[in-house]
């Protein structure tokens, strides 16, 4: 593995820039500049100063006088798609020392989110060069997940919302399923610690102060069972019955998922929600989401499905959906999966929905999804994920993979934009350096529009702050300690062999199962030197990261190394009395609680730590609680 601690001379190295530039040329020599910086920008100060205070600099003179730094606009340069471009200069001995100039006021705040990395990396000694720089994919977005148990802190929001804008994000939405505070609806919220419309606000103005746009986000179709599982709701479900089984893809699964399409109650719960939810946002945008409805046709619709097609029944509702979108003057986005696994139907979908093709594997088919979406006129994004949920530590080659392939056919079939996101399935365990290190891997090549995996001595500086610039090579080795195991913990194929894993690491998914699952793929042997790598990275955890964060990877180490010990104690013998390793599983979970609440809100963490908790009951007669 590598040295992760090993400390860098940031003035001698070349310029860390995060995403790559389209081309940077050094000139030679060194250009002088102090603090406080005197910037003539004119009135493209709003444009260019909440910029550099989101990098964390407070000391500027924007009165123009003997100024290091001019900031103007030049229209000839914003005609094509490369609007959002800019030009950097920074010269020896000339004044101004550094002249950012762009086409729009978009272009500006790209120019001067580099800028900050530079002045982050040297100070007052610029190294002199030309920067010519624009974004492959026009919208370059990022999606988090706020219905898996796991709600920022309007604290944790505000950072990463400058953390993306310096990534030169342009678009953000919070995943929801029922996590806003829906007047009328309490008991569906109650819990979860919602974001409410006054926060939205808030949220809004901190984005459009930084050039992102914040879409709203609400399922509007799937997905709902924290809604439909409650006695009020139930009726407006297509599975509903608590106890009924339905097949979600070739997986049994009880209970209720779908409002059902046929009911005129359905369409009046969205209208509510909607009409709640999206007068907090100036985007006039909203995903209405729509995915992964395999219930539909399995009750209530049944028959109108057996009738009409399971197609034409889903898009009869999304054009329902749509026309409250519409009411509000807002433009629908939606997951465009089902729409995809109808290709002849495609037509039939709204004019103006703008389809999201989403997949998160390396080999999910961005390649044929782009085809078809490009040859029916339809707008598109690609969607490929992070990697980090149901994971704790991470995949590295899937993430890099996915990233790669979405890339790639995003730019050949015409797609206008790249959204990443960042999901929390199985209880959002992935601390926010996992995360964070997936988000910035699919922003870097939404701007570069090359594949996945960056400079990880620049990402390392200008997204986490590491001025040893280690960090993010120690994020790649973390995702990669179960190398071996994801390669045969997949289901067996026709041949009766395992096949690679997906959607998972092997330590979750090991992690899930009961002591005494039959299901063990991988040695003991292979899990001990799991764990052992798992040890050595915590030893060596970076050094030149915030304390926070620092203690967020020396956990995520901790927390694989005791996972990776129980998969092998699972292989070795019997269930019995194990001190060690119930003392280690419980100080986990209570580490997990604590670090939860420095960036997260109440709601859902007990949820979340219940996996821990699980794994405790295990050495416990049954109805004996652990209470250590």
């Amino acid at each position: 593995m590598t040295e992760h601690n090993k400390a860098k001379d940031l003035q001698n190295e070349r310029p860390l820039l995060f995403p790559k530039p389209q081309t940077l040329e050094r000139i030679g020599g060194i250009a002088s500049i102090a603090f406080p910086l005197r910037i003539n920008a004119g009135p493209l100060r709003t444009v260019v100063e909440p910029m550099l205070r989101a990098a964390g600099f407070s000391e500027f003179a924007f009165d123009g006088r003997e100024s290091q730094i001019r900031v103007s606009l030049d229209r000839a340069l914003g005609q094509d798609k490369s609007a959002e471009g800019y030009r950097l200069s920074i010269r020896e001995r000339e004044t101004p020392a550094i002249t950012l100039t762009a086409g729009t006021p978009s272009g500006l705040r790209n120019g001067a989110a580099t800028l900050a990395q530079l002045l982050r990396q040297y100070g007052e000694r610029m190294p002199a060069l030309n920067i010519s720089d624009a974004p492959a994919f026009a919208t370059r977005g990022a999606m988090l997940d706020i219905s898996r148990d796991r709600v920022p802190t309007m604290e944790h929001l505000r950072e990463i919302v400058n953390t993306l804008a310096l990534l030169k994000c342009n678009h953000l939405q919070l995943y929801t399923e029922h996590t806003f505070a829906y007047v009328g609806h309490e008991e569906v919220w109650q819990d979860a610690s919602p974001m409410t419309g006054a926060e939205y606000q808030t949220l809004d103005g901190w984005c459009r102060e930084l050039g992102i746009v914040l879409a709203a986000n609400q399922n509007c179709f799937g997905h709902l069972s924290a809604w439909l599982k409650l006695p009020r709701y139930l009726p407006l479900a297509e599975i509903d019955s608590l106890e009924k089984s339905w097949k979600f893809m070739e997986w049994e699964r009880p209970g209720p998922f779908s409002l059902c399409p046929t009911d005129p109650g359905s369409i009046a719960l969205v209208k509510d929600m909607l009409d709640q939810l999206l007068p907090h946002f100036s985007s006039k945008l909203v995903n209405i989401n729509c995915d992964e409805t395999f219930d539909v046709g399995q009750g209530r619709s049944a028959e109108a499905v057996a009738k009409h097609g399971r197609a034409e029944v889903y898009f009869d509702f999304v054009h329902k959906i749509v026309e409250q979108v519409r009411h509000h003057g807002f433009k629908p986005m939606f997951w465009a999966d089902i729409a995809l696994s109808h290709p002849n139907k495609m037509g039939t979908a709204p004019s103006d929905l703008l389809a999201l093709a989403w997949g998160y594997e390396p080999d999910s088919d961005f390649d044929q999804w782009g085809h078809t979406l490009k040859h029916t006129g339809r707008e598109f994004w690609v969607c490929p994920g992070t990697s980090s949920w149901r994971s704790i530590i991470g995949r590295t080659v899937e993430r890099r993979g996915n990233i790669d392939v979405a890339v790639k056919a995003g730019l050949r079939h015409g797609a206008t934009g790249m959204l990443i996101t960042d999901w929390g399935d199985l209880g959002h365990r992935q601390q926010w350096p996992i995360s964070l290190h997936g988000l910035a891997d699919g922003l870097n090549s939404a701007w570069t529009g090359e594949g996945g995996g960056g400079d990880p001595s620049a990402e390392s500086l200008q997204v986490f702050g590491d001025k040893n610039c280690n960090v993010a090579t120690w994020l790649e080795d973390m995702g990669e300690i179960d190398k071996i195991q994801k390669q045969i913990s997949g289901r067996l194929g026709a041949d009766g062999k395992p096949t690679r894993l997906k959607n998972a690491s092997a330590v979750l998914q090991d992690s899930t199962l009961g002591w005494n699952d039959p299901w063990r793929p991988g040695s003991a042997g292979l899990w001990k030197e799991s764990a052992a790598a798992a040890t050595w990275l915590e030893r060596k955890a970076p050094s030149g990261v915030s304390d926070l964060m620092r203690s967020e990877l020396v956990f995520t180490a901790h927390c694989a190394r005791v996972l990776c010990e129980r998969a092998a104690e699972r292989r070795e013998g019997p269930l019995m009395e194990r001190s060690k390793l119930m003392s280690d599983l419980r100080a986990i979970r209570d580490e997990h609680r604590r670090l939860w609440a420095l960036r997260s809100r109440p709601g859902g963490l007990d949820k979340s730590s219940s996996h821990y908790s699980r794994m405790l009951e295990e050495f416990h007669p049954a109805g004996v609680e652990d209470v250590g």
